[in-house]
């Protein structure tokens, strides 16, 4: 049945009609078709900052200072104006077309000290209490000593956390970590989870929990790596003691000159080499695995020959890439080699995924990164790999592939095109684990309500090649109408392109308003485009 789609039939339709149960805030969503942003103020008057990103709850727009020196937070407002003067109603006077009239600072804080920069990539919001984490860090070392640390791994001198109340700007609690190695660029290194924060420790192995109280405190739960449990450091050095105990009990025993008796070389050591503790879980889970694959005992062995020991080296040189909780006692860890652990592009390494129970410190499932297993629950379970907190209301309403028809249905055109599925099912899972708060709740993301390039513009964080033609956004519903479009210059302006530039844009998540952001390369300030509904 057709629907009409202005907006007073639907006010009226929602007055006198009732949704089907469960479907009310979709149905209500539908409204956006009628709200979007119709007016674009190209370049415009702003501060020359870096723009991250506005808050899920839409409370809070954090920049940074050009020197990533200072964190700068606006309040996005809404456009309001007078004139003295009689104003044309087709244009804006030009007090209104600044960033001013959009946005109102709250406060600028001093972040980073010393040699230390802040990590312009990397953000990550507590709805709840309100709280932002930031990052600063000095530059990397790649010829620091490797001390313990994992071979090929370069080394950040100082890399310090800050936990902020972003309503004033107090800086609540502080957490460095010393030489160590995390990847930082798009919260790739760290996931939040409700309360629940994890740091990856690429160069020392170690996935470190911590907590985040409501008075603003990082409390360190648990560090899963080398030990699994609070008592294994205890128990292995105690165990240790008594081996050596026993050890120099025997050497007292001995005759006077052990030369003759060839024992010259029983000496005890105190080095004892030991796999990490959730490596050890690891080789024990594919060990079980494959030993219970085959119940003929000589068929186990032959199988345990060629799938496990001769793989041995390879599981031992496996390194922790990154990390994402799927609920509050289940972590997803991803598996591969040293390079593709630090390289920007990790798509032609190997790679293996693994479910660990953090209370159990229990492997609960291995797959490597070319398994039909997986790619199927990636598929028809997408959402449960997005594991966002139960307090935001904005972010469960991102599209996938199995809460939207439209996007299923692109998949499985992309599935049908592409020449290997195996290479097909190694690309899609690339994405896993999902980096933290790295996609817009914006409704016009909503496959359901809007069609348009993925290629161009995405609810994913991340910058795009600029394009000379508009981003349109086309209704998904008849008539297929298009709505609004975005350009990221102006209409009539010329582009020079001789120079690369890169596009970014920032959605409010549930007000017709967005932020398309063009820079070139080189230094020079970015253009800001202001894209609201007048």
């Amino acid at each position: 049945m057709f629907r009409r789609h202005n907006i007073a039939a639907r006010i009226f339709d929602r007055q006198i009609s009732t949704v089907a149960p469960g479907t009310s805030v979709h149905h209500t969503r539908r409204f956006y078709e009628n709200l979007v942003p119709n007016c674009t103020i190209y370049e415009v008057e702003c501060p020359d900052h870096l723009y991250r990103k506005i808050t899920e709850d839409g409370q809070y727009l954090i920049c940074f200072s050009r020197n990533h020196q200072d964190l700068i937070v606006y309040r996005p407002t809404w456009l309001s104006y007078s004139c003295k003067e009689e104003c044309d109603t087709n244009d804006l006077p030009p007090k209104a077309k600044r960033f001013e009239s959009f946005f109102s600072q709250l406060y600028c804080v001093s972040l980073a000290s010393s040699n230390e920069l802040i990590c312009k990539d990397f953000f990550l919001y507590m709805e709840s209490n309100q709280f932002g984490l930031f990052a600063t860090s000095t530059t990397q070392n790649h010829d620091a000593p490797v001390g313990g640390a994992v071979q090929g791994v370069p080394s950040i001198e100082k890399i310090t956390f800050h936990l902020l109340r972003l309503e004033d700007g107090v800086v609540l609690d502080q957490k460095c970590f010393h030489n160590d190695f995390i990847n930082l660029a798009h919260n790739m290194g760290v996931f939040l989870y409700d309360d629940l924060l994890a740091i990856v420790s690429i160069r020392y192995q170690t996935i470190h929990i911590l907590q985040i109280r409501d008075s603003g405190n990082l409390v360190d739960i648990r560090a899963i790596g080398t030990f699994c449990r609070e008592d294994d450091e205890l128990f292995l050095n105690s165990s240790t003691q008594s081996m050596l105990s026993h050890e120099k009990g025997k050497l007292h025993q001995l005759p006077e000159n052990p030369v003759e008796n060839g024992l010259h070389q029983s000496e005890p050591s105190s080095d004892y080499c030991f796999l990490s503790g959730i490596k050890q879980r690891l080789l024990s889970f594919i060990f079980r695995g494959i030993w219970n694959e085959e119940p003929d005992q000589a068929l186990r062995v032959q199988s345990l020959k060629k799938k496990f020991y001769f793989h041995f080296q390879d599981y031992v040189d496996l390194v922790i890439w990154k990390v994402q909780f799927l609920d509050r006692h289940h972590l997803l860890i991803k598996f591969g080699s040293v390079d593709g652990g630090v390289s920007r592009n990790a798509d032609q390494h190997p790679a293996f995924f693994a479910v660990y129970n953090m209370e159990t410190t229990e492997i609960a499932a291995f797959y490597q990164n070319t398994a039909d297993e997986l790619y199927l629950l990636f598929e028809q379970f997408c959402d449960h790999f997005h594991a966002t907190s139960r307090n935001s209301l904005y972010l469960n309403f991102i599209s996938s592939h199995s809460n939207n028809m439209h996007a299923r249905e692109q998949l499985r055109s992309a599935k049908n095109k592409a020449s290997s599925s195996l290479q097909f099912v190694k690309k899609m899972l690339v994405s896993l684990p999902f980096s933290c708060q790295s996609q817009s709740p914006s409704p016009y993301f909503d496959q359901s309500l809007f069609r348009f390039d993925e290629k161009l513009i995405s609810a994913t964080d991340r910058h795009r090649q600029s394009t000379d033609h508009p981003i349109k956004f086309i209704l998904r519903r008849p008539p297929n109408t298009l709505k609004f479009k975005i350009k990221t210059g102006p209409e009539a302006g010329s582009t020079d392109s001789r120079t690369k530039k890169i596009s970014s844009f920032i959605f409010h998540p549930f007000l017709p308003l967005a932020l398309s952001i063009q820079q070139n390369l080189s230094l020079q300030p970015s253009v800001v485009n202001i894209h609201f509904r007048k």
